[in-house]
């Protein structure tokens, strides 16, 4: 199947602009008498860019990247 026009761009295809990699930060909110919880973001974004693109979890959740290789 050939995808042509918006379907490509939406489908990944051959005319889909090439994707910018985004790079990510993260604060870390510790907690007496709970979980630590961890929030991710992209870098560069404020406002509600910001608000409307984070994700938060219990810190223990995350595991490092080079460790689960």
């Amino acid at each position: 199947m050939t995808t042509t026009g918006r379907d490509a761009e939406r489908s990944g295809g051959d005319r889909a602009e090439p994707r910018q990699p985004i790079t990510l930060r993260s604060s870390l909110v510790r907690y007496d008498d709970d979980s630590d919880r961890r929030t991710v973001y992209p870098r560069g974004l404020s406002g509600v860019a910001r608000m409307s693109t984070w994700l938060t979890a219990d810190d223990d959740a995350f595991v490092d990247l080079e460790g689960a290789r």
